[in-house]
């Protein structure tokens, strides 16, 4: 017999389809690339965050095979207890070399996930002595850690740096902390870093730049937001992740060698948990090998030229393609509705292209999260392009009807 509990849940997930609200899962039956199988269909995908498409990357597959012989399946342990493995230690030292121009006496420290490592971070610096300042934007990890550091929170909006400088000036906090994207991942902007890190270093704040979708597509040598805006500074705190332009999985902060010292002692997030398998780690240096190379500077200016044509390609007069300079192209629809059925209807021409709703953005706002990998061709994001113009043109003139 069904449960009152299960008829309550039951009845808010019929609310939640209702406003079309609902998720569901896809299943992916092959690797990640532009054409994919998905719940057993051939599907051209502009869903992923495989930015410079390394993660069907044959030589990475082999450093993978490599990492297992080496190391085998898993770590065993924590790293603080055995499972601390040479190929971690060697990733974490050849991610501190690799922002070390925009970093002051560095060092690195590698997570299972971004959201692990933000958490780590906030958790480890916050508490009663601390106000965090959140731009309103920010990634779930970052609003979660937040919430768990048991700060005080100022929140500033989006972008707006004469707001947060008038919370700076009047915090009398002990240890302040500046916490923003660099990427925002449902608008594709830019956070304006320059002028957030001249604020840090005027009222001795932190900054903590979360890079997730810069870090690899981002500088000429794919440093990600840091050297996009040629940065330095003591005050800066930087995560990236290693599952999406990098092409496997995890993430990693890199600060002052004190910084990652504390979190090391204090950072649950890192300290509770089984280490990450040094296959993926071993894997990751042939990574970085590849987009700090030739052909990292390559796909990334292919992945710019792509861009350029999904752009100029589009013609919606309705619909809104948001401002954004990255691989992330959002079309802003509206209402929840309305975005579904553009979906389900891409979806049905065998394009996957996911609707992003409420609460991840703002109401009225849905939209199609439009993402580019160098992997794409021009016809493919052509191909999409036509399919919206098409889209609007019979949503525009059956309203008119």
């Amino acid at each position: 017999m069904t449960t009152a509990l299960i008829q309550a849940l039951d009845a808010q997930l019929q609310q939640l389809e209702a406003k079309g609200l609902r998720r569901k899962l896809r299943i992916a039956e092959t690797a990640c690339a532009p054409t994919v199988q998905v719940d057993g269909r051939d599907m051209l995908a502009f869903c992923s965050n495989d930015y410079l498409g390394l993660a069907a990357h044959p030589k990475i597959a082999e450093a993978l095979c490599e990492g297992v012989a080496l190391y085998g399946a898993g770590s065993g342990a924590s790293h603080l207890i055995s499972g601390h493995t040479r190929a971690h230690a060697q990733l974490e030292e050849r991610l501190a070399a690799f922002v070390a121009p925009h970093l002051e006496s560095p060092r690195a420290m590698y997570f299972s996930t971004g959201f692990m490592a933000n958490q780590a971070i906030l958790t480890a610096l916050g508490g009663a002595d601390t106000e965090i300042f959140s731009e309103a934007l920010n990634h779930a990890s970052l609003i979660d850690g937040a919430r768990l550091s048991r700060s005080k929170i100022h929140v500033y909006p989006h972008g707006d740096c004469d707001a947060l400088a008038g919370l700076l000036a009047a915090s009398t906090a002990a240890i302040k902390l500046v916490v923003t994207d660099s990427v925002f991942s449902m608008d594709g902007d830019l956070a304006p870093l320059p002028e957030l890190l001249a604020l840090c270093e005027q009222h001795g704040a932190w900054l903590l730049v979360d890079d997730a979708h810069g870090f690899g597509v981002l500088g000429e040598n794919g440093r990600g937001a840091l050297e996009h805006f040629s940065l330095r500074s003591p005050y800066l705190i930087y995560m990236g992740t290693l599952g999406k332009a990098a092409g496997v999985s995890g993430a990693f902060v890199a600060a002052h060698e004190t910084v990652i010292e504390w979190l090391l002692q204090k950072a649950r997030a890192y300290i509770y948990t089984t280490a990450s398998p040094p296959l993926l780690a071993h894997a990751l240096m042939t990574s970085l090998a590849i987009i700090e190379g030739e052909e990292g500077m390559q796909r990334r200016a292919h992945l710019q030229e792509l861009i350029r044509h999904f752009k100029q390609s589009l013609a919606l007069q309705h619909w809104q393609l948001v401002p954004s300079m990255t691989a992330i192209q959002p079309v802003i629809i509206g209402s929840n509705v309305p975005a579904m059925q553009v979906a389900a209807r891409l979806h049905a021409d065998g394009m996957w292209v996911p609707a992003i709703r409420p609460p991840t953005v703002p109401v009225d706002t849905a939209r199609l999260r439009v993402t580019l990998s160098a992997s794409h061709t021009f016809e493919q994001v052509g191909r999409l392009a036509q399919a919206l113009n098409a889209y609007e043109a019979a949503a525009l003139t059956e309203a008119a009807a």
